[in-house]
């Protein structure tokens, strides 16, 4: 994070827009060129798309994507003060996501609504990728040909769902980031 306690929106209507965030031990957003690689990947499919940016910290992804046109974004953060920070960027910044202050593993235990692009980018030391990973996809909560996008240490080993199907990824330092897209478990859907 930048030493005054802001990021800043790399592409799309927001473009150059600033979030203001808390300056929290363990907070790590994910880097402007990280960000701008990820975008790049997913230009034809974030216009119009339901996105859920789980472990939201920031909500720096999930305004990239209402920046680039996504029809909803839907954050889950568990820090009360990452999560009214989030509200207050949306409020300055004039654009609607909706906000819940809730533990994620938690929040997948209620009623599912399927997402068309998923943030899994949890903080590294909960090591919840493959435990997360199974709630979205047995859970309802990923539309059929979904995309997942999944941030974590690099070299760090973890199994994802069999349907995940690996599209991209890359790393920077010492994260690694990929992006996933969602098969049908039945070839025939």
């Amino acid at each position: 994070m930048s030493a005054s306690g802001r990021i800043r929106v790399i592409g799309g209507s927001l473009r150059n827009s600033r979030i203001e965030v808390p300056d929290l031990p363990g907070l790590r957003p994910t880097t402007d060129r990280v960000r701008e690689t990820l975008f790049n990947w997913l230009q034809p499919v974030v216009d119009g798309a339901r996105c859920l940016d789980l472990y939201a910290g920031t909500g720096a992804l999930g305004l990239e994507a209402l920046s680039r046109g996504a029809a909803a974004v839907t954050f889950v953060e568990r820090e009360p003060r990452l999560a009214a920070a989030l509200k207050a960027n949306l409020a300055r910044l004039k654009v609607e996501g909706e906000v819940i202050a809730d533990d994620a593993a938690r929040w997948l235990q209620g009623r599912a609504r399927p997402f068309d692009l998923v943030f899994l980018d949890p903080p590294f030391a909960l090591d919840a990728w493959a435990a997360t990973s199974r709630t979205l996809e047995a859970g309802g909560w990923l539309a059929p040909r979904a995309w997942i996008y999944v941030e974590s240490p690099r070299g760090v080993a973890f199994t994802l769902p069999d349907t995940w199907l690996l599209h991209r990824q890359g790393h920077a330092g010492e994260v690694a980031y990929a992006l996933y897209r969602r098969t049908p478990a039945d070839p025939l859907s």
